[in-house]
């Protein structure tokens, strides 16, 4: 396909984003301010309930993917502020814990850990409605073993192993109400010395009913004698980190807070990882609820008094301090380049871009990655009996929202089957509400439409409020996303002039997760063969 021409400058980004994209900087959100700074949140993007280790000069990142497929996105960095998205340590979600062909919103892959041991990388998973998970690997952005079932049951949730000088293997996990019926309690269960299955029964040791509500997301460490569990409790949006500690493993623990918003601006500051670096700073990694966006992440310093972890500035001295906005950059020994995660893709390559994630396990035809003509084509898939609205649409090929001020732009042509009408493709905001510019061969041609679904998940049809009829089948979509959660819809026939299209939308959150930016390609009956949209590019821009 013919490409817009672009200045060198633009080729040169490109070029860095297809073959080096650990170097790749965003358009639209840097943490790294380039004076030995940063700002927080290091990452504005949806890599909710973030863990964290280092092993050498090496620091990997897992975060909740839930029912997004492929699961449990990794990420890479080697100062705690430049990250880059190097892989995902499941490519499906295992057969025992699919939904079939449907779409498992808010379930499967919760709150992950990451551990290094003996050589190797182990990332644990509670699935709610399953059991906990285990995968391994030596090498975190490469291929990761299969899934073993470490241990069965329903309800537990936010696993993290402990590796014990004695060789001892522990797991400590929460429970999800909605499930196990009863939270709010964290529990310990021993493992196999080679970490793949659960010995006896789970034992609470800690219950956080009556000052620490919905404790979960529980991560392990050892220090100076003392086991701690680092716990947020509180709530996702207005929550706290917790700390607890014990000299026995199984407890009783001592409590305290380390950190909660205070006087900042940043609400909710909890659950995730604690590191250090080569040169013996310590850092905490930690999410923010910004709603619409997603969970945040954002990096506290941290230091120890009297044995217990003090994050953020404490400014009254009390040991729980407040999130910090901005900070010196984390002292590593050595000096990196700016890095981000990849959003943009020409589609130039024989493999999808990491930023991609499927709102199901996808089948292998769904998708055919064509670096000869440098297009991403996606065959048109058949809507799920009894289709109301794309909520239930295992096909949406979606990626998270890079920051609170962007715009993004992409270039399709759709190549429809002459058999069928209603075979559609488009741009999508997807959440509990959406938003979509649709664009389908009806019986009157090509139709582009501005649609909105309002309570997606109820069943609600979507509701046009704009269209315009386009002679030709490739357009141009964009969609400009506001800091106060809103967005608005443009299209354009030759990438120069944009037309508004439609009404102003609120974006929505999904579930469990941050609203995302995509697209699909689907067809309202079941046959033999379909039409295909063949995707040009699509660009992150201010």
């Amino acid at each position: 396909m013919k490409k817009r021409k672009l200045s060198s400058f633009a080729l040169s980004l490109i070029f860095v984003a297809s073959f080096a994209q650990n170097n790749y900087i965003s358009k639209v959100w840097v943490a790294d301010s380039g004076n030995g700074m940063y700002k927080n949140p290091i990452l504005y993007a949806d890599y909710s309930d973030p863990d964290a280790c280092r092993a050498g000069d090496d620091y990997y990142m897992v975060a909740s993917s839930f029912n997004c497929v492929p699961g449990i996105p990794v990420l890479h960095s080697n100062d705690l502020v430049n990250w880059t998205l190097v892989g995902h340590a499941i490519s499906r979600i295992p057969e025992n814990a699919s939904f079939g062909t449907g779409v498992n919103h808010g379930g499967n892959v919760w709150a992950p850990s990451i551990r290094f041991h003996n050589g190797e990388y182990y990332v644990y998973y509670g699935d709610p409605d399953i059991g906990i998970f285990m995968a391994k690997t030596k090498d975190p952005a490469g291929e990761w073993e299969p899934l073993v079932l470490v241990k069965k049951g329903i309800g537990m949730i936010d696993t993290c192993p402990f590796f014990d000088e004695d060789g001892q293997v522990y797991l400590v996990h929460a429970f999800a109400g909605s499930r196990a019926g009863i939270k709010s309690v964290l529990a310990v269960t021993r493992l196999t010395p080679d970490g793949k299955k659960a010995v006896g029964e789970s034992r609470i040791v800690y219950d956080g009913h009556d000052v620490d509500p919905t404790i979960e997301g529980a991560k392990f460490y050892k220090r100076n004698g003392y086991y701690y569990i680092f716990a947020p409790a509180g709530g996702v949006p207005g929550g706290w980190q917790t700390v607890l500690r014990s000299k026995d493993i199984f407890g009783p623990y001592e409590r305290k807070v380390v950190l909660a918003q205070g006087k900042s601006i940043i609400n909710g500051p909890h659950q995730g990882a604690w590191v250090d670096t080569p040169t013996g700073e310590e850092w905490f990694i930690h999410f923010q609820d910004a709603g619409a966006f997603g969970r945040i992440t954002h990096l506290q310093p941290l230091v120890w008094k009297n044995d217990w972890p003090v994050m953020g500035e404490d400014k009254d001295g009390d040991g729980c301090g407040d999130p910090i906005l901005t900070h010196k950059k984390p002292d590593v020994g050595k000096t990196y380049p700016m890095a981000t995660p990849v959003e943009s893709d020409e589609f130039d390559t024989n493999s999808l871009g990491l930023q991609w994630q499927w709102h199901a396990n996808p089948q292998a035809w769904w998708y055919f990655t064509d670096k000869t003509n440098s297009c991403l084509s996606l065959f048109s898939v058949p809507q799920p009996e009894g289709y109301k609205n794309l909520w239930d649409v295992p096909n949406l090929l979606l990626q998270k929202t890079p920051a609170p001020d962007f715009t993004a732009t992409m270039k399709l042509t759709l190549k429809p089957d002459i058999r069928f009408r209603g075979e559609r493709t488009g741009l999508v905001v997807m959440g509990l509400d959406y938003a979509l510019l649709s664009f389908e061969n009806t019986e009157n041609g090509f139709t582009l439409s501005q649609a909105e679904c309002l309570k997606a998940e109820n069943g609600t049809p979507e509701k046009v409020n704009a269209s315009v009829l386009l002679k030709d089948s490739t357009v141009y979509l964009r969609v400009k996303v506001n800091p106060d959660a809103t967005c608005t819809f443009s299209y354009s026939t030759d990438d120069k002039k944009y037309t508004a299209l439609g009404n102003k939308f609120n974006i929505k959150e999904g579930k469990w997760i941050g609203a995302k930016i995509g697209t699909f390609c689907s067809r309202p009956l079941a046959g033999n063969d379909g039409g295909r949209t063949d995707i040009d590019w699509f660009r992150v821009d201010k």
